[in-house]
């Protein structure tokens, strides 16, 4: 078998509805939208899924809890373990960590958590450094901010 001999089954391709082409169509005058009111009307179906038909909605039952950022600030994740890699006094950067296949983005922002040990002495010069991860860079002999 090859590409050009595949079809597809009976069925799996239906013809599209035509509509609103004369009564001899079978499909003329209403359009198959039956007589008057919102289904019918060409701009007035947009009927809201939070609608439930007198009973109270569930979004207005719940109460408002919490704030949720329109663009929260998603960090990529840098391990100290993972940093183990590079030599002594590497300058850490967001290019070497990209080359090293540590972070997918160079437009994100990326930081660096204390999980594992670190057995190098590195020089951090961008991105975030959490509380633990800073103690253990400075206990391992590296050193963090500029070059």
């Amino acid at each position: 078998m090859y590409l050009h001999e595949l079809t597809s089954p009976p069925g799996a391709r239906k013809r599209r509805k035509i509509v609103g082409r004369g009564a001899g169509s079978g499909h003329g005058r209403t359009s198959c939208r039956g007589q008057k009111g919102q289904n019918s009307r060409s701009s007035g179906r947009k009927l809201v899924g939070a609608l439930e038909g007198g009973q109270m909605p569930l979004v207005r039952r719940l109460p408002k809890v919490g704030f949720r950022s329109k663009r929260p600030i998603l960090h990529q994740v840098v391990s100290l373990e993972q940093l183990n890699r590079f030599e002594n006094g590497t300058i850490v950067t967001k290019e070497l960590l990209k080359s090293q296949g540590l972070i997918e983005s160079l437009y994100k922002p990326f930081k660096i958590l204390g999980d594992g040990e670190l057995k190098k002495s590195i020089v951090v010069t961008q991105g975030a450094v959490s509380q633990v991860a800073r103690d253990k860079i400075l206990k391992a002999g590296g050193r963090l901010g500029t070059a």
